[in-house]
């Protein structure tokens, strides 16, 4: 019976004779069981037709889920990890529906999880979502539904919008949501703690193609463009190349020739700037602004000092590391 529901929770529709064939049984066994798990509340359909067709619908009550193991552990470990959320609300329930699980799962696979312990720690400051307003934008994306919600921008201005809803888009610890807004015409990001949506949604909208096809890029470059502090590089790695896609998470990759492409991003001071640069794996040539290269220049100059107690040797990759200049002197034992 377990493994006819696990077969339900497969596909959308079985025949009569197909589940009979994959359990190995009779068709008079398939139906009892069906009997059976209906009895237990879970809302199979059935098809009296000459095909004896049988589907697992949604209920009015939640029953026991049927989970293989990899989807058991990917259950664990997204709760375990939903419990640092930022959305208001979620963490507690999270934690409870963890601990729920985690009672009746096989000890193999309590190892498992154990290995992939997530540890989350709460950042002061961070704006926390509220669950129903993210359920209701989700539902709203996923409809294909318009939205209106009142909105409090950047500036503390308040503003009505009436929006296609095309994706939400996690970037940091925030939730955005890309939407097409109906009244000014173009594409817009909005950040979902300043959204307080408007129920119930409004019609149906053939959905848009979002420009670069890419909601989380689309976000990246919005965020880049409110950073007081804008910088253009020119990296030295083509534009489709993994060192390049990897900085589109800070800003905009624009391609220059089949070697080079251009990044322009942002940070709160030059210093973030030339902190970010630092991350990347590729050379990188400064186009704007100027204080970028004398954040550079200081913080090499600050890395060359961090260093002078290597010997040459050691710098250039010879020798043990620690026997230059300064060798022999007593150093704390890191705690």
């Amino acid at each position: 019976m377990l493994k006819l529901l696990a077969l339900l929770q497969t596909r959308r529709e079985w025949s009569g004779a197909e589940l009979a064939e994959r359990l190995r049984v009779s068709t008079r066994t398939v139906r009892r069981d069906v009997d059976k798990l209906r009895d237990l509340d879970y809302p199979i359909q059935v098809d009296m037709g000459p095909a004896g067709g049988y589907r697992l619908g949604a209920g009015a009550e939640l029953p026991p889920l049927l989970l293989d193991d990899e989807e058991a552990v990917a259950v664990a470990v997204g709760l375990r990890t939903a419990t640092g959320s930022s959305v208001t609300g979620i963490g507690e329930t999270a934690l409870r529906a963890l601990v729920k699980l985690e009672q009746v799962l096989p000890p193999r696979l309590r190892h498992r999880i154990d290995a992939l312990r997530v540890s989350t720690v709460e950042i002061p400051g961070t704006p926390s979502v509220d669950a129903d307003v993210l359920t209701a934008i989700a539902a709203a994306c996923r409809d294909r539904q318009r939205l209106r919600f009142d909105y409090h921008g950047h500036h503390g201005e308040e503003s009505v919008r009436i929006t296609e809803p095309h994706e939400l888009v996690t970037w940091g610890r925030r939730w955005y949501l890309v939407a097409w807004d109906v009244e000014r015409e173009g594409w817009r990001t909005f950040r979902v703690d300043r959204m307080r949506p408007r129920i119930p949604t409004g019609p149906r909208f053939a959905p848009r193609e979002i420009p670069g096809g890419d909601a989380a890029a689309f976000v990246s470059r919005g965020v880049a463009r409110m950073w007081p502090y804008q910088a253009t590089v020119l990296l030295h790695a083509p534009a489709d190349s993994p060192h390049a896609r990897s900085a589109t998470t800070y800003g905009r990759i624009e391609p220059v020739d089949e070697h080079t492409c251009r990044l322009t991003f942002g940070a709160d001071t030059p210093h973030s700037l030339a902190f970010l640069l630092g991350a990347l794996e590729v050379d990188f040539e400064v186009e704007d602004p100027p204080e970028l290269a004398d954040a550079l220049l200081q913080l090499a100059d600050r890395f060359r000092r961090g260093a002078a107690n290597l010997s040459p040797r050691a710098v250039s990759g010879g020798g043990r590391p620690g026997r230059g200049r300064g060798a022999g002197r007593s150093r704390p034992r890191p705690p």
